[in-house]
């Protein structure tokens, strides 16, 4: 599907039987901040800042979600959580992004192969606790979702997006047998993000 085409709806969710991603909402506050402050030394290398910062709170997560709900509403990006199966624990979350999302029109794009930027149909970013990265699930997470965006959304070029400073990930994106196809600088940013496909 395009990815912001209105006739299409947008697929609600994923159930497998180690986990469960659906829309994620502002009451999914408590539980979303849990899994960010026990992943918050990853998550701040994937971010390339320093959130979350150590006092960060329920409602300002609480405010982050609100923000993620609308702008899934509104059909701008797309934002999951990743709960066990019995939608008690945030496991981690799933962001899905067309490629003229405004933070990345201001980011510096460079090919590393001979792929086109406007020839993918969107990017995703993702994390995943790191007890449950520990035992495997982001592996089992990666292969739903490009099982997932190839079906249900429709998407013939997915990009996957990480820091190249979180090594955890680059390590699992190039296991799974994708490659380096782009690198975005965003401003006021260290590194590079590397886009896998």
């Amino acid at each position: 599907m395009p990815f912001l085409d209105p006739n299409t709806p947008v697929p609600a969710g994923l159930r497998t039987d180690d986990f469960v991603l659906r829309p994620i909402l502002a009451s999914d506050a408590e539980r979303d901040h849990a899994a960010v402050m026990d992943t918050r030394d990853e998550l701040r290398l994937w971010e390339q800042t320093s959130w979350p910062e150590d006092d960060f709170t329920v409602e300002a997560n609480r405010a982050d979600l609100e923000d993620l709900d609308r702008r899934h509403s509104e059909r701008r990006a797309f934002t999951y959580t990743v709960l066990d199966p019995a939608g008690a624990e945030a496991l981690g979350c799933v962001y899905v992004f067309p490629i003229d999302a405004t933070f990345l029109t201001k980011a510096e794009v460079s090919p590393r192969s001979d792929d086109r930027w406007e020839h993918f149909d969107a990017v995703v970013y993702f994390w995943v606790r790191p007890s449950r990265a520990d035992v495997g699930m982001h592996r089992d997470l990666l292969a739903a979702l490009r099982t997932w965006f190839a079906g249900e959304w429709g998407f013939e070029r997915t990009g996957y997006v990480t820091s190249e400073r979180y090594v955890r990930q680059v390590d699992l994106l190039e296991g799974d047998g994708l490659t380096v196809r782009f690198e975005l600088r965003e401003p006021g940013k260290p590194g590079a993000y590397l886009v896998f496909g």
